[in-house]
């Protein structure tokens, strides 16, 4: 399949509170370069406001969370999102600055078929600074270079919609947090790759993760079942202890401790999902691309 044959599709998720930042962002993916991409917004638990003609609407009535609600838009695509060939994935408050980040996509995908995922670069809009925890990398000094790598930013991505029809969607359960890099392991153990691309931008105001009440249980609970749903049981407890490691040396406030040590609990006493540990080649695959699944 050529780049200008892929059928690209979009999902964003949103919760109806940012209707001009919504608005910005759909006028955006209309202006991409290309045959035009077919848009679905999904309402996360709260009506959606008035949106431009063409644009398919989903309202859930309860809040199910950002892997359930992304799912939703997938599948609105038809069963793993097989009526395109690509979706991208952007946050309700982004904004894609260039027309050609569409066709740059189409172009990826269609020089390497081993590519099932790229990683977009966010950047803030009126300092165009990218965070370190933007550059999903350990070596995230440098983010105007592209890479391969071992996860991607869950706002700001384009999927192969193969690589849901092999592997799967994102993981329900999670609600928020670490469920791309439970994608990502997964399309890893299945062959595929994954690009940081430094030249496909989001314009993304610049935030902390931990604005959400929920951060810190969610952050612990997902990553103890991050782990017991993929890792080799061997790794299970090293990976888990690095973590709890590099938490207590970041000397968390208490609050934020008793939540995140509450999560972790959690995480352990709460079913995780169905268990699929990668193949040790995958680990092997991880270390050479820089992230042993340990760290």
């Amino acid at each position: 399949m050529t780049g200008g044959t892929m059928r690209v599709g979009a999902v964003v998720l949103t919760m109806g509170n940012r209707p001009e930042e919504l608005r910005a962002l759909l006028d955006s993916v209309a202006k991409q370069d290309g045959d035009p991409i077919e848009v679905v917004v999904v309402g996360n638990g709260s009506p959606l406001p008035a949106l431009p003609e063409g644009v398919r609407t989903i309202e859930l009535p309860e809040n199910v969370g950002i892997p359930a609600g992304r799912n939703v838009g997938i599948e609105a695509f038809g069963p793993g999102g097989r009526d395109v060939d690509v979706l991208l994935f952007l946050d309700d408050d982004g904004l894609l600055p260039g027309t050609d980040t569409a066709e740059l996509c189409r172009a990826a995908f269609a020089a390497d078929p081993e590519l099932g995922i790229i990683s977009f670069r966010i950047a803030d809009p009126d300092t165009g600074v990218t965070q370190r925890r933007h550059v999903p990398r350990l070596r995230a000094a440098d983010p105007m270079r592209s890479s391969r790598v071992t996860t991607f930013l869950g706002g700001a991505n384009a999927v192969r919609t193969v690589v849901f029809q092999q592997v799967g969607g994102l993981p329900d359960d999670f609600f928020y947090a670490h469920e791309e890099t439970d994608l990502a392991w997964r399309a890893l153990d299945a062959g595929w790759m994954i690009d940081y691309r430094s030249d496909m931008v989001l314009y993304h105001p610049t935030t902390a993760p931990s604005r959400h009440a929920v951060y810190h249980r969610m952050v612990a609970r997902n990553r103890v079942w991050l782990a017991r749903r993929n890792l080799p049981a061997l790794l299970v407890p090293v990976y888990l202890g690095v973590w709890l490691l590099l938490t207590l040396a970041r000397r968390p406030s208490r609050t934020a401790l008793r939540a995140w040590l509450g999560g972790f609990r959690e995480g352990w006493k709460t079913p995780c999902g169905p268990r699929r540990p990668m193949k040790w080649r995958t680990v092997w695959r991880l270390t050479r691309l820089g992230r042993p699944p340990v760290i």
